[in-house]
């Protein structure tokens, strides 16, 4: 019996990165995946035809823009309508952009930020939450950073990582009694698109952990799988660090 055997999650931003990984790996698990992305592309299309050849199991995608409220919750809706019982969410869904002082940064950007990482997360998860309380039983995660912590990257990306953890304290509180855990994970450097840097940056970067490397996607991966699973039944409310021991 696999890990998340015919178990129907969500998971949202994976046709790339950390993201990729964990739909790759609860896909491995058993689990049939609601993945949801931005658009609609020739190379997402055949990942998952790809994914759901290897592992025997369905993936539909969805498409929604994570920027914009309306498209959020049409893409709920689209999935709600599936009438499954829905054992998981992974909010891996984030954007970034160049490194840069506050005094530097463009108020749009910063509102982007938030919409994208904190906002529409926060509205796709009450509008999803909604089938898990129905259920009595759910768990969901939210990949935070390292950065939340640290204020290892830019100022609202930063903030907004670490709102979401605020997020979570609430959540697990207020969904616990529904048998439904929340949980978040906070990688630290990750060798994604995202995590790439000039090679002094990464030096330096690289120095703060205790075993000096980059994490691998799939380890961030295992961690999300493992959350979503039975295996996780006692765990809530917590904020796993997978960053190589960043001191």
């Amino acid at each position: 019996m696999r890990l998340l055997q015919d178990k129907k999650i969500i998971v949202t931003g994976c046709n790339r990165g950390i993201g990729k990984a964990i739909l790759e790996e609860c896909a491995r698990e058993g689990a049939h995946v609601y993945a949801v992305v931005r658009k609609e592309t020739e190379g997402f299309t055949t990942l998952i035809r790809g994914i759901q050849k290897e592992h025997g199991v369905e993936i539909k995608p969805f498409y929604a823009d994570f920027s914009d409220e309306e498209s959020v919750r049409r893409v709920a809706k689209e999935i709600l309508q599936e009438k499954s019982i829905i054992s998981g969410l992974i909010n891996n869904i984030g954007v970034a952009y160049p490194l840069n002082s506050l005094a530097m940064t463009k108020m749009e950007h910063i509102r982007n930020t938030f919409e994208i990482n904190l906002f529409s997360q926060m509205l796709f998860t009450q509008q999803i939450s909604r089938n898990m309380m129905k259920n009595r039983m759910g768990s969901i995660v939210f990949i935070t950073s390292s950065a939340a912590f640290d204020g290892g990257a830019n100022i609202e990306y930063s903030a907004s990582k670490a709102a979401i953890i605020g997020e979570v304290k609430r959540l697990a509180i207020e969904y616990g009694p529904y048998g439904i855990r929340v949980n978040a994970i906070a990688p630290g450097l990750t060798d994604t698109d995202m995590g790439q840097m000039d090679e002094k940056d990464e030096e330096i970067a690289l120095s703060m952990n205790i075993m000096k490397r980059k994490g691998k996607p799939e380890e961030i991966a295992s961690v999300a799988s493992f959350l979503i699973s039975d295996k996780s039944s006692f765990i809530t409310a917590q904020v796993i660090r997978v960053d190589g021991g960043l001191r």
